[in-house]
Formats: structure tokens, sequence, C-alpha cells
């Protein structure tokens, strides 16, 4: 690992410890997520800014590996495992689209794949823009409209640009990146061993996770191939067990690794009827003055896809729009946030967020 890559995770990780007025001494362990590095990843990137001798896990969860990473700490929290706990996420990046790193043994999508080509005929572009572009392509054909996703570029540029796979072009498909995020989480008993936290402690109402279930497979279904059912699974148990409603929330960070995908996770969130994501960004419902704000950060299409980081770097705007400290980002009056990171092969994490204690801050 260059000397440069283990600076920035010393940067995110100081900033998170800044934010939180704490010491690497507060640290009990660490969940470290990343996707493309050997084993151990996680412990080269902490040992050189002074956590060593704690638990460090490191977490691949494709797509979904940074907010796996956050749930895995969340829930050692939850346990009472340990009461102070890291979660970092990082990615280096290969140039160009997403590819299988290993051609000796099975891959993990083989199966997503094979229900794919049952429908549609391979192609020769990338595998991941093939399977959301399908999913478009079973959305248009069920509800008979397609709402393009909506960013500083016009209309026309966004249809005009290069074809990736039919209906998505390069505008719509979020950019190979590089980046790390890191948070802090901590036990409702650690915040009052150290009271300066409660003004900046936002509380995760709720974490859930959900794979791939029977219908992604059986059913024959783009969309369910790309997650559908269960990022619906998950955001049901995340909204039961936080006992909110999605009308209830008022920012959103989801995962639109690419147009299509951000159109369908509207209706598997709960956020508008199934068949209604069109009328929903076609009111404005999707950003500042609607019903929603979604992806304030600029989602993953705008900011880009360290797969690593993503969940995290999520997990950061959200806990910033809840302080009131997004800057021209901030969405106004904003007490619930609602996350959504997805992996293929598969997993969906779906938190739901808070203020933690409120009545400090009035």
């Amino acid at each position: 690992m260059t000397k440069w890559i283990c600076q920035y995770f010393y940067f995110k990780v100081t900033k998170a410890l800044r934010d939180a007025n704490l010491s690497y001494n507060n640290i009990e362990e660490a969940a470290v997520g990343y996707v493309y590095g050997d084993s151990t990843c996680g412990q080269r990137a902490l040992y050189p800014i002074g956590l060593t001798g704690i638990p460090i896990f490191n977490v691949n969860n494709n797509c979904s590996t940074g907010s796996s990473a956050l749930l895995l700490a969340a829930r050692h929290i939850q346990g009472g495992l340990v009461d102070c706990a890291l979660a970092l996420g990082f990615e280096k990046m290969q140039r160009g689209s997403l590819s299988s790193q290993f051609s000796d043994r099975t891959n993990p999508m083989d199966r997503h794949i094979e229900v794919m080509t049952e429908r549609y005929e391979f192609d020769a572009a990338p595998p991941a823009s093939q399977l959301f572009g399908n999913a478009g392509r079973d959305y248009m054909q069920k509800y008979g409209y397609y709402s393009q996703f909506r960013e500083e570029y016009s209309l026309d540029e966004i249809k005009n640009s290069p074809v990736v796979y039919e209906p998505l072009t390069k505008l719509q498909c979020c950019p190979t990146s590089d980046g790390s995020a890191a948070v802090i989480l901590a036990s409702e008993e650690f915040i009052r061993k150290h009271p300066h936290l409660r003004l900046k402690a936002i509380e995760i109402l709720a974490i859930e996770m959900s794979t791939d279930l029977s219908s992604t497979f059986d059913s024959k279904d783009c969309m369910r191939l790309v997650g559908y059912d269960m990022t619906k699974a998950a955001a049901e148990h995340a909204f039961s067990q936080a006992g909110v409603k999605p009308t209830d929330v008022h920012v959103v960070e989801l995962h639109d690794c690419f147009s299509a995908n951000e159109l369908i996770t509207y209706e598997a969130l709960g956020l508008c009827n199934e068949g209604k994501a069109g009328e929903m960004v076609e009111k404005g419902d999707n950003t500042y003055g609607g019903k929603y704000v979604v992806n304030p950060s600029g989602g993953l299409i705008s900011k880009g896809h360290p797969l690593g980081a993503t969940g995290l770097a999520q997990c950061c705007e959200l806990c910033w729009q809840l302080r009131n400290e997004a800057d021209k980002r901030q969405v106004k009056n904003a007490k619930i946030g609602l996350q959504h990171n997805i992996g293929l092969g598969g997993a969906a994490v779906v938190a739901v967020y808070k203020r933690a204690f409120e009545d400090d801050n009035k």
C-alpha cells in the first residue's frame, strides 16, 4: 500500500476523531471495508496511525461493503460487546468498469447473469451496466415510461452522451473513483461518560441487511436481479424496527450507481407506490422543495463510487444533514434520514437515522 494512501486513511480517521473530540485510545475495535485488496488490508491501513492491538474485522460485500462494515460495528455496540468502535471504508480502484478478478473459480454473480441472459442476450458492455440497464428495460416495459436522472446536465446532454448499454448513457453511470470514509460509533453508556458527544450524536434507529431472495432468481425479472426485493425487505424491517414510516423521512442517501436503479429504488424503499417513480420525479418530490431530498451529496453518479467507502460516505452525509452542518446542501428541518446501499451478489443495507438528543439542540 503506497504511502499517500496510508496518509489518506490517517486524514479520514483523524478527522472523525477530531469531530468527536476523542482519541485513538477510545477505539476498542474496527470494522474495515474494502473490495479490491488482499486479506488484512484493514490492519495495514490502521497500524500506521496508531490503532494496533485492537480487533480489526475486514469486510467485503461488493458495493454494500461500507454499510456492511457500519452494520457490523453497530451490532457489536448494540450487543454490548464494545462501547466505541470505528467503521472505516476505502477503495483503490482499477481503471475502467468493474470486472471479475478471478477466472479460475465460480463467479458469485453467475446465477444473476444466467437469469438475465434468459431474457436478454449477453452484450460486450460491462456486466453491471447490463444488469441495471436491463432492470431499466423491464421497468419501461412494465410501466410504459422512463424518467431520466436529473443532473446539472441538460436532458439532451444526458441522452446524447455515449451509450454504455441501452438505455444507459455515460452520464447515467457512476464513475470509477478512489476514496475513503470513516465513522465512529458509540454506545449510550459511552456518551453518558463523554457528555460533550450529546451535541453531535446521531442515533441509528435501525440498520438492517437483506440478501437475495428466491424471487431474485425465480421471477425472471431484472429489477429483482439488481436488488428490488432485498431492498424492499431491508427497508420494511428497518422502518418497523425504527418505528417510523417512509413518509416520515426528510432526506435520503440512496445507491444510484446507475440512473435506472434510483428510479427502481424509490419504489422498493416505499417512497412512492409501484409504477409511480416517474410521477414522483415529475412533481419534484425527490429534490429541494419536494416531499424528499434524495442524494443531496450528489449521489454516486456525481461523487463516484469507491466500493468500500460509499456506504460510510452516505452515513457521513446524513449525519451532517441531521446536525444542520451540510452548508449549501442543507435540507431544511431535516429530522429523519434514510440510507440505502446495495451490492450485487448480493446484499442490501438500509438504515434510519435521527438526532439522538434533540432537546439539547433547541
